[in-house]
């Protein structure tokens, strides 16, 4: 996708990597929709760029669809929608997890990322195409035994992203995952901060999260389904993803079919 003179629309802009994000697509020449529950951020990264702020819970599909409609009447698009609100709760031992804290990271972190989807999905059918961009993370293709429920979250999104895009390939509509490593965001809680500094384990700065959402968006049209690793110093580079060894039949060993009946341009 050519970016100068789109539209975008990114949730969570309010703060963080969906801060970094919207200044990286305005230097791009693109007018950009700051969605975030923060109105106060909202509006300040809004105006930072010449955007425009609308205040939605991701959570909450009707709020979700009425964003994308405010974009729709006073920007146009969306062209690229990110899907980046997202939390953490740092509940390391599953018995410890208290049914309100798993219910309110599932809001954004899974519902937010399926109802920005869908409403994309529509919108961008009837513009003739266009770019999804989720921000996933590293927790989302290893194992994340601090939060393991955020990992749980992050899991779903790298799987709902390499599902979807094979079937939305014929409308000219690319879906993509950026899947962070550790960020310098509020996401980490201070102690993590501490034990990361002491360690003297570099974090990322969310600049180059946001740059990598743009090598997702201007990615190939055969590229869609990657999802793209960030880590310090190293480029945004598609994730390998193996074939699943398939059924062992009458002495032969196969793989599982691609049901996509496309080659998966993450996979070796």
């Amino acid at each position: 996708m050519e970016l100068d003179g789109r539209i975008a629309l990114v949730t969570g802009g309010g703060s963080g990597i969906g801060r970094a994000t919207v200044h990286r697509l305005a230097a791009e020449g693109m007018a950009v929709c700051v969605v975030d529950r923060d109105p106060v951020a909202a509006g300040v990264v809004a105006d930072a760029v010449g955007g425009i702020a609308v205040v939605a819970d991701v959570g909450v599909a009707s709020e979700v669809d009425t964003a994308f409609a405010e974009c729709a009447a006073r920007l146009g698009g969306p062209d690229l929608a990110v899907a980046n609100a997202g939390i953490a709760i740092g509940v390391a031992d599953l018995a410890d997890l208290a049914d309100a804290d798993y219910r309110r990271i599932l809001g954004p972190n899974v519902d937010g990322v399926v109802f920005t989807a869908r409403a994309a999905i529509r919108a961008m059918r009837a513009r003739g195409g266009g770019v999804i961009v989720a921000t996933a993370s590293l927790a989302g293709l290893m194992a994340f035994a601090p939060d393991p429920v955020y990992a749980l979250t992050k899991h779903a999104v790298v799987g709902l992203v390499r599902s979807i895009a094979p079937g939305l390939a014929d409308d000219g509509i690319a879906v993509h995952a950026v899947c962070p490593g550790l960020t310098d965001t509020a996401i980490l809680g201070p102690e993590i901060r501490e034990a990361l500094d002491a360690a003297g384990f570099p974090l990322m700065d969310p600049a180059q999260i946001a740059e990598a959402v743009v090598t997702a968006a201007q990615a190939p049209a055969e590229a869609t389904g990657s999802c793209w690793v960030c880590q310090p110093g190293r480029p945004a580079t598609p994730y390998g993803f193996r074939r699943v060894p398939g059924p062992r039949v009458e002495g032969a060993v196969g793989q599982v079919p691609d049901l996509s009946e496309r080659t998966d341009p993450a996979g070796p």
